[in-house]
């Protein structure tokens, strides 16, 4: 854990405009990934997993043709990170002659043979949650680590990358895989994580408007409109990583999410394209991230997509699980 960040206090306390709120209020923990160089001890988005050197690594048995490689991916990401980095404020990019011929060749299509690679394809480490690092992280018995990995290609009919959790106990590893398979191919650049570190921080939040009982939501409605502000947007649901909180349904509408056994199912966690609303501002914008971005020369990292994440156009990914058991089947939506 590194330095740390501050979600800023919300414009109102909503809940005490309205104290019918306390019945639909959860407690969420921001993940705040940032850039960095996490090792398998670490809680980490995109880093090395502490899986056990003598555990097989799990895999995708579908077929796969990839669109990029994932060793293209990351070249590519490097080369215009290095050519930004010498980029002064306003000056445009120029790469020179080495550099066109290694991002086009980073950019190339996958081969016969890396799609032969890619089948079955390893799962890609996505995140690592330590329940000493993560408020909120509720594990199976005995159970201390969260590890989240995915394929990498479209499935079913989200269209978006599988996802697949394991648990495990941190003091039963004695050995850790040195070296972690990775897909050899990925539907899009966007499916690979940049290698983060985790800042949690634990919020507040409430539930998304249009599920709050009728005549409450109305009495909210007419509070925006009389005060200009925006409970949905700035008052109930941060954006970003997340563990716990509320769903948002801002594609689909409120929809169930039931679990086989008839429980109502929960938000785990929530793989987010955005940390708040746009680059450098919005009112999720942790206080330590700079109004602007400082310094002589220009940079590829964008601090509001640190993990380099996209779902979608810009959407967020919510892995429910039954409150009942951890064995129950897992749901997914994108909103």
């Amino acid at each position: 854990m590194t330095r740390s960040r501050t979600t800023p206090p919300r414009p109102v306390d909503i809940a005490a405009v309205f104290p019918e709120l306390a019945a639909h209020r959860r407690t969420a923990t921001r993940l705040h990934p940032r850039p960095g160089a996490p090792g398998p001890g670490d809680s980490s988005v995109g880093g090395p997993l502490l899986w056990p050197a003598d555990e097989p690594w799990p895999a995708c048995e579908r077929f796969h043709v990839g669109m990029v490689t994932t060793d293209g991916v990351r070249l590519g990401r490097r080369i215009l990170e290095r050519a930004w980095g010498r980029t002064r404020r306003g000056e445009t990019l120029v790469l020179a002659e080495q550099e066109q011929a290694d991002l086009k060749r980073a950019e190339a299509p996958p081969t016969d043979e890396d799609d032969a690679k890619a089948n079955p394809m390893p799962l890609m480490a996505l995140a690592q949650l330590y329940a000493r690092d993560v408020p909120g992280l509720t594990c199976p018995e005995g159970m201390d680590v969260l590890q989240v990995l995915w394929c990498p290609h479209e499935h079913d009919d989200l269209c978006l990358p599988a996802v697949h959790l394991r648990w495990r106990r941190a003091s039963d590893v004695t050995a850790v895989l040195a070296d972690q398979p990775e897909p050899a191919t990925v539907e899009y650049d966007d499916y690979v994580p940049e290698p983060c570190v985790l800042h949690p921080e634990v919020i507040t939040e409430y539930e998304y408007v249009e599920s709050l009982p009728d005549d409450l939501r109305k009495r909210i409605e007419d509070w925006e409109e009389a005060t200009g502000h925006d409970y949905r947007g700035e008052l109930s649901l941060a954006l970003g990583w997340k563990v716990g909180g509320f769903a948002s349904w801002s594609l689909s509408g409120p929809q169930p999410v039931v679990c086989e056994c008839g429980r109502d199912m929960k938000p785990l966690l929530t793989i987010d394209t955005c940390e708040w609303e746009s680059p450098y501002g919005g009112s999720w914008r942790p206080v330590e991230e700079p109004d602007h971005p400082a310094g002589e020369f220009e940079s590829l990292a964008n601090p509001n997509m640190p993990t380099a994440i996209v779902i979608s156009r810009g959407y967020a990914l919510y892995v429910f699980t039954c409150p009942d058991s951890f064995d129950h089947p897992l749901r997914f939506t994108m909103q």
